[in-house]
């Protein structure tokens, strides 16, 4: 999912540089939404990881 976030990362920077605001802005929105969903996805999983060492 980091992979994903990356690459729509990435294709809002291109599109911005190219000037196509609408592509970049919705491109950054999905980037952002899929970051915050894979720290979320990580932090759970290390607290279950510690759980599971008690």
């Amino acid at each position: 999912m980091l992979y994903y976030a990356l690459v729509f990362l990435v294709v809002a920077l291109i599109a911005g540089v190219l000037g196509f605001g609408g592509i970049a802005g919705a491109s950054a929105s999905i980037a952002q939404v899929l970051f915050f969903i894979f720290l979320v996805l990580f932090v759970v999983s290390i607290v279950v990881r510690l759980m599971r060492r008690v």
